[in-house]
């Protein structure tokens, strides 16, 4: 499973939703939490985070800048590619989660999701990573 000490990247547009996102992580060991309400403010986030940002868990639907736009944009930037991330979404539509895979998630999450959803997608990512 990923260090305790990760830094998350928490990104929705809805500030109960990262609290509720938080809150799990914490529940699973967490400590480092940063929070964005966009794509373009997680850009922000990322780009300036010290230290760097170890996982991103993102929303889907959010103004300005969508999840999948930042989730390509992560994957276009060299500097971010191989960062692990989990797109959380009440979107469930076969297609869209195809598009999430061909745009390089790591894994999905549907809302609503308890802390053992949450727990086994993140466990799935690390091992994953760790191939």
């Amino acid at each position: 499973m990923f260090d305790p000490s990760t830094r998350i990247l928490v990104v929705d547009d809805m500030m109960t939703m990262r609290k509720l996102v938080s809150k799990v992580c914490k529940e699973l060991g967490f400590t480092d939490f940063t929070e964005a309400a966009d794509g373009v403010k997680a850009w922000e986030a990322l780009t300036n985070a010290n230290p760097p940002i170890g996982l991103i868990i993102s929303d889907w639907n959010m103004p300005n800048c969508t999840g999948l736009d930042f989730l390509k944009r992560v994957r276009g930037d060299g500097r971010y590619k191989g960062l692990p991330f989990l797109m959380v979404t009440a979107e469930a539509e076969g297609h869209q989660v195809a598009e999430a895979v061909k745009s390089g998630v790591d894994n999905y999450v549907i809302k609503p999701f308890d802390k053992d959803t949450l727990k086994s997608k993140l466990e799935a990512v690390y091992a994953k990573l760790a191939k």
